[in-house]
Formats: C-alpha cells, sequence, structure tokens
C-alpha cells in the first residue's frame, strides 16, 4: 500500500527536520570537526573527565558556597596542566542580587591579567539586573526564570586555569552553586584558541536631529564611512576569530533606534572591512521588530513592551558557522542611529577567540557606570519631549534629567 501524499509531505517534513537538527549539531564554536553524533563515538585516547563543583565534601546536602562577602572574590576553580572547560553552570542566591555586580573573570595559561572580565548576568545573557529565559547554542539563562546560567563555549588551556568571581553587589553572596567540567590532556591539542570575553556598556549622546528620524539627514557630511563615534563592541590586537556578542538596549525615545550599522575593521584598515546594513539586518531581523525571538545561532530573547521602541531589548548573534577571522587585529563597533544620531543605554559582551591569552583587556565600566538606568513609563514620554525641546541647541542627553 502506497503512502498518501500527506503522509509522504509529514516524512519529508521529519527528515528535513532531521537533516537541520544534525547540521546545527555539526560544529562547535567552530573548531570541532565532523558532528557531534559522530564524536560521541570516537574513542579518545589521553583524555580524562574533571569536575570542579561545589558540592558538599561532607556529603551533607549543602552543596554550596557560602557567605562570600561584599568586595572579596572568590575562585571557582584553578588547576594546572593542559585542559578544555566544556561546561559551566553557575546559580545564586539570593535570587535578587544584583548579577550585574558580580563580576566573572578568567585567566589561561598562568596569565595575570584575566581573558575574560564582564559582569556575570551580561556574559550569560540577562541584562539590567534581571532574569529571564535565554536559549542559545553556546549560552542559556534557564528556568527557573533564567537563575540557572549555562554555557558550553570550549575554554582550552596549556598552562593551568583559573576562573573567580568578585561580589561588588554591597551584600553578601549567601549561595553559589556551581559545576566547571573539563577534559584533561597531557598535551592540548594544536591550533587550539584562548577563550575571551569583554564586557562594555556606554551612554550614547545623539543630536536633536534624532527626533525629525535618520532619513531628514541626507547631507554627504552627515554620513559615517569611518566607524567615529560608533559604540565600541570589541577592540582586539592578535590573530583570531570572533565568535558573537550579546547586546543590550535601553532606548529613551519612541521612534526605531536600530538604522545603525555594524563595522568591522580587521587588521588595521582604516575603513570598514565588513560592513552592514543597520542594527537589526546585522543580528538577521529585519523591519525593527519586537517579537521575542530565539533560535541557536541568534535572537531576541527580550524586547521592550511599551509605546514604539521605548524600553529594553536584549538582541545576540553567534558566528558559530561564520566566524570573523583576523591576523593582526579586529575592531568591531556599530552606530547608534544612523550617523551616531541617539542617546541610547548601550551594553555588551564580546565573545572571541585568539591565539595567545590578550596581552591585557580594556578596563570594563566601574559599578557606577554599570548601573541600569530606571525603567522609563508613559509619562516620562511627555517629560523627554521637554528636554528634547530644551537641548535643541544644545548637546542633547535624554537622561538629563538623572
Amino acid at each position: 500500500m502506497k503512502p498518501t501524499k500527506l503522509k509522504r509531505r509529514k516524512n519529508k517534513s521529519l527528515r528535513h527536520i532531521l537533516l537541520l537538527t544534525i547540521s546545527l549539531l555539526s560544529t562547535i564554536n567552530g573548531f570541532s570537526q565532523g558532528n557531534l553524533i559522530d564524536n560521541m563515538a570516537q574513542i579518545k585516547q589521553g583524555v580524562k573527565s574533571k569536575r570542579v563543583s561545589s558540592y558538599a565534601k561532607s556529603g551533607a546536602n549543602d552543596d554550596f558556597i557560602g557567605g562570600i562577602k561584599d568586595s572579596s572574590k572568590f575562585v571557582m576553580f584553578d588547576v594546572e596542566g593542559a585542559g578544555i572547560i566544556k561546561h559551566i553552570w553557575i546559580t545564586i542566591a539570593p535570587q535578587d542580587i544584583e548579577r550585574n555586580d558580580i563580576i566573572l573573570r578568567m585567566y589561561w595559561d598562568g596569565h595575570e591579567n584575566p581573558s575574560v572580565e564582564s559582569p556575570l548576568g551580561p556574559f550569560f545573557g540577562q541584562g539590567w539586573n534581571e532574569h529571564y529565559l535565554f536559549n542559545s547554542m553556546p549560552l542559556s539563562a534557564a528556568p527557573k526564570d533564567g537563575y540557572a546560567l549555562v554555557s558550553y563555549f570550549a575554554m582550552p588551556f596549556s598552562n593551568g586555569a583559573k576562573i573567580e568571581i568578585e561580589n561588588q553587589t554591597g551584600r553578601d553572596i549567601s549561595s553559589l552553586y556551581y559545576y566547571v567540567d573539563y577534559e584533561e590532556y597531557e598535551e592540548l591539542p594544536e591550533n587550539l584558541g584562548r577563550f575571551h570575553a569583554w564586557y562594555n556598556r556606554e551612554l550614547t549622546l545623539g543630536s536633536p536631529k534624532a527626533e525629525e528620524f535618520h532619513r531628514s539627514l541626507k547631507e554627504e557630511d552627515k554620513y559615517n564611512k569611518k566607524g567615529e563615534h560608533n559604540y565600541l563592541i570589541a577592540d582586539i590586537k592578535g590573530k583570531g576569530q570572533f565568535v558573537g556578542v550579546n547586546y543590550y538596549v535601553h532606548y529613551p525615545g519612541m521612534i526605531w533606534y536600530g538604522e545603525g550599522d555594524d563595522m568591522f575593521f580587521i587588521d588595521g584598515d582604516k575603513t570598514p572591512t565588513l560592513n552592514g546594513t543597520g542594527t537589526e539586518d546585522y543580528f538577521n531581523t529585519s523591519w525593527g521588530p519586537k517579537t521575542k525571538f530565539q533560535y541557536p545561532f541568534y535572537g531576541a530573547p527580550r524586547v521592550n513592551e511599551n509605546i514604539g521602541w521605548f524600553g529594553r531589548s536584549h538582541v545576540y548573534r553567534f558566528h558559530i558557522t561564520d566566524p570573523v577571522y583576523f591576523d593582526k587585529s579586529l575592531k568591531f563597533s556599530i552606530e547608534h542611529g544612523h550617523n551616531n544620531n541617539m542617546n541610547i543605554d548601550l551594553a555588551s559582551v564580546a565573545y572571541w577567540y585568539q591565539q595567545k591569552p590578550a596581552e591585557k583587556l580594556l578596563p570594563i565600566p566601574n559599578k557606577a557606570q554599570r548601573a541600569p538606568k530606571r525603567i522609563l513609563g508613559d509619562w516620562d514620554m511627555i517629560d523627554k519631549r521637554k528636554v528634547w525641546l530644551k537641548s535643541i541647541e544644545n548637546e542633547y542627553d535624554e537622561w538629563e534629567d538623572e
């Protein structure tokens, strides 16, 4: 008995889904060869599975580290030798503690300067001390309510590794639960870069012309061809590949803010080596979206829920199959509105691999500079108009009342 057309269509759809799933699993962080299903069947030599966790050494049920005082540091992971961290899981109590003020640092190969420096929440896809579900291939914030912070980034090291957190919240961390799962090697496989991540935050200054929207800015001298005054996402020295960004936007206006182009400057190029067509385009969306959407490589787990684009949004993109390669340097920046004409509260965490640990990352913003702006409400729309009218002849700052 021959299958019906409907059954054939269903079978074809199932095969398509299976092939897509296998395709998504065919690479991890741009380094694995073959696919994960094949890799699971490969018997490796000279590799040992290891874990460092917060389990209670006594065998009791208090499987956490308690009493991490304000202004203190705690070393979660400190091992010698060679290995690759494959999985990290973290959750913290009290649940309402400011994860924007817990600083995560990672050190590779005995270097005194960190290769990763970022607030804990933004690193794992949680902006503004908020908690919400976030699902991507290398990072996630999982149930309950985004409190479980998970990484599957591969993090190689050849001569020791250290992971620490610093409590800058102003109160004690009562409970820190964590796993760090890694593979121990006698000698690290060749051609593995060192994982890096860097956090930035800036209150950008715009122009009163922004109220007229980007289409009014037609003069040639208003065009931005060299990235001047762009928001900086990464500024890297060395050889490697850029693999992704979490991008947090808090916009105090109602018109669309996303006409800013992404610009990658590779190996010292003075004009963009790679030039994009708009913020939403770089993040694989279109036409000023306000829709929650999550895919392994890109998405928008947090969207503003007010009039127009008034409020907070979080978008991400990971270059899983399309890393941006550089031999000497990479500078990645993005306009805040066309020709940087908008006043926006922007923050980001950039992720990349490079051949050796960075000599020194740029300093991250301090606690005062990281402090989230308050959530704006309906009455702020009226106040905003007053600030705009007052600022026509002056430098534009819509956050002026703060």
